[in-house]
This record gives C-alpha cells, structure tokens and sequence, in this order.
C-alpha cells in the first residue's frame, strides 16, 4: 500500500482545507451552480458531483504522477532530495503558514471563462467531468501553495504517485459532493453550511497555519541549527 496511514490522512486534510479555502470553495460553488440546474432529477445531479470529482482526481494524480515520477527519475536530484529534503522542508512549511495566514500573497492566472466552463457543464457527465479538470488546474494561490509545496513533497516522500494525489483530489471536492447532495434532496439550508463551512475555514487555515508554522521552526532548529529541541 502507498503511503502510510498518517501520510493519507494528511493528504485528505490538505484536500479539505484547499477546498474550504475562499478561492476554490467559490469556483466549487460556481461549478455547482452549472452541475445542478437539473434539481428534479436527483440522481443526475449526484452523478454530475460524482463526475466532477473525478475530473479533479485525474488532474491532480496526472500532474503529480508527471512530477513524482520526473523527479525520483533524475538520480543527482533523487539523492539531493534525500540528502537535503529535511533541511528544505523547515523554510517550505513556514513560507506554506505565511501564505495560509495571507501575510504572502501571490497572483496565478485562471483558467477558462465562464462561456466555456457552462459548455463543458452541458454536456453531461463527461462535461462535469472536464469541469471538475479545468477548475483543478486553476490553482488559487493557496491551492497551488498545498499541492506543490505540500502534497508533491509528500508524494515523494512517500513513493505515491496516484493515491496520495487522488486522496488530495477527493478532498478537494468534497463540498462539491456534499452540496449537491443537498441542492437534491433540499436546498434551504445551502446558505447556512456556506456561512458555517467559511467560518471553519477560517480557524482551519490559521490553525493549519500555526501548525506548519512551528513544524517548520522545528525543521529549522534541528537540521539546519543542529539544536536538539527535545534535549536528547
């Protein structure tokens, strides 16, 4: 089995906390918005959920496969990743808890307008499908933020090059799913779990944040300082 249980996990939370975040949580709403103008009929609007996840799987397991398997591949970076993986981890963490706490903000293209993400919606499953692939490739900056500078390092980490990604890809639409399942079967308390889910958000970055924060401080003191934090 790939990975270990506390690395799957992690790759889930990093998923959930990506899709909660302000940019990607709006372009999930937004793709639900196209995926469930068919309300009445609930199954088709689960299997459109269903579809879209999918869509986000393949993009990210795609993306992270092409950049696991390069890298383990190029034998000098491979035995520079295991020589110096854990003195880059310290500043990578603690950039990774300024970006979620926004003290560091960066701009990243989007990708596809709003004609064109409604006429891949159209069409079905399959348009789900690529709707949920194109907004996977529209990283936010936090997004981009968790999976290059998060989830690829644990993939290597690891040796996942498909089931780490596509835990990250579920949980990035796991709202998606949730909120189609109400759009189904009631949408009256939508708003409310939008407010509820922002407000988590909130507290999940910075709590996330504090913790990547501290992670980091402890990268840094132990294998670039050669401080024992433990005492031992």
């Amino acid at each position: 089995m790939e990975g270990s249980l506390s690395a799957l996990m992690t790759a889930v939370w990093l998923g959930i906390l990506t899709s909660i975040s302000p940019c990607p949580l709006a372009s999930n709403i937004a793709a639900l918005s196209y995926l469930s103008k068919n309300v009445q009929r609930r199954s088709a609007v689960f299997t459109s959920g269903v579809s879209y996840t999918l869509g986000r799987v393949v993009a990210y397991v795609g993306v992270s496969a092409v950049l696991v398997v390069g890298l383990l591949s190029i034998f000098s970076l491979s035995h520079f990743l295991q020589t110096w993986t854990n003195r880059i981890i310290g500043p990578v963490l603690i950039l990774l808890g300024l970006v979620l706490l926004e003290w560091i903000r960066f701009p990243l293209p989007s990708i596809g307008s709003s004609e064109r993400l409604e006429r891949l919606a159209k069409g079905g499953s399959a348009g789900a499908a690529a709707l949920g692939f194109v907004f996977a490739l529209s990283f936010c900056p936090i997004s981009a933020a968790l999976f290059f500078g998060s989830l690829i390092p644990l993939s290597i980490d690891q040796g996942s090059r498909i089931l780490i990604p596509a835990l990250f890809g579920i949980g990035t639409a796991a709202p998606v799913v949730v909120f189609a399942v109400m759009i189904a079967f009631g949408a009256r308390s939508v708003g409310k779990t939008y407010e509820r889910i922002t407000l988590f958000a909130k507290w999940a970055k910075r709590i996330t944040a504090i913790v990547f924060l501290l992670a980091g401080l402890y990268y840094i003191l132990t294998y670039w300082l050669e401080i024992s934090v433990w005492g031992v």
